[in-house]
């Protein structure tokens, strides 16, 4: 037993090993320098919380921590939920899944920066088809730059995210798929329809697969940065900020990577505690 663990330890070194050297460190680091004047070309100066006052004094970062917790909360809710509906349609049609899975994904095979620039034509005003079509059922003078109009930019952003909600239907289809056919024929069997097959057997089931589908979604928010560069930038003003897109804008065009790494940590936090939230509504750790 004692050889068998030392082999697992051996193993599990170079994984440790490369954590460590690439996240464990690197976080330290940020969180370090966030209290620092750091600016290429320039020494690396204490600044004590210099740097995480004026981050609260500033409107573009008040701004995107906002829009960044409005957008966790709309992934976690309302693109999970698609996903979720998704799937369970696509269990029950078990003839032409793989055709809908595969029809489903396609999307999310083709890169965030490729995905951003395909929206962005497709909500172009001058040539784009959405604002085409709705001039084609009578609205004559209907050209909105979707991106560009702070009336809807926040909304059309958010469009561009609706594709990971396949991730967290495949999620599902999975856990779907391991549940035993006994259980919902017994449910069948004593009278329960269709929706009282899905709310009360079925979603139960799959908590677990709903939680970390979940959690990869409110996660993924902390991560866009190459969607928001093709389509709005951030704009107009600040309306579509976010806080990676805050982060390296304040890193590389204002070359103020202490004041960026200050964002980084508050970027960190926002995981965590959404992360922890997470949990702690699906109870993760309890037993189905």
């Amino acid at each position: 037993m004692r050889i068998k663990k030392r082999w697992i330890i051996l193993f599990l070194l170079p994984g440790i090993a490369l954590f460590c050297f690439v996240f464990l460190i690197t976080t330290v680091q940020v969180f370090a320098t966030s209290f620092c004047n750091w600016r290429i070309g320039g020494e690396i100066s204490f600044e004590g919380i210099n740097n995480y006052k004026q981050l609260f004094m500033s409107d573009d970062f008040l701004s995107a921590l906002k829009n960044n917790i409005i957008w966790i909360v709309l992934q976690s809710t309302i693109h999970v939920l698609l996903g979720l509906i998704f799937a369970l349609i696509i269990s029950r049609r078990k003839k032409y899944s793989g055709f809908f899975r595969t029809v489903y994904m396609l999307p999310n095979i083709i890169s965030s920066a490729a995905l951003g620039m395909l929206f962005y034509n497709i909500l172009n005003p001058m040539y784009g088809p959405v604002n085409k079509i709705v001039q084609f059922f009578g609205v004559k003078d209907f050209n909105v730059n979707w991106f560009a109009d702070a009336n809807v930019a926040f909304f059309a952003v958010t469009i561009t995210w609706l594709p990971f909600a396949a991730i967290v239907a495949l999620l599902v289809i999975a856990e779907l798929s391991a549940i035993s056919e006994d259980i919902p024929e017994a449910a069948v069997i004593d009278g329960a329809n269709e929706l009282q097959l899905n709310i009360y057997i079925k979603i139960p089931l799959v908590r677990n697969a709903i939680g970390t589908g979940t959690i990869l979604a409110a996660t993924s928010m902390l991560q866009k940065l190459d969607i928001l560069i093709m389509t709005s930038n951030g704009g107009p003003g600040n309306k579509t900020m976010n806080l990676p897109l805050l982060i390296y804008k304040t890193a590389f065009k204002d070359n103020n990577f202490g004041l960026a790494n200050a964002q980084g940590v508050i970027l960190i936090i926002v995981g965590l505690i959404s992360i922890g939230l997470i949990n702690k509504i699906y109870r993760m750790n309890d037993p189905i």
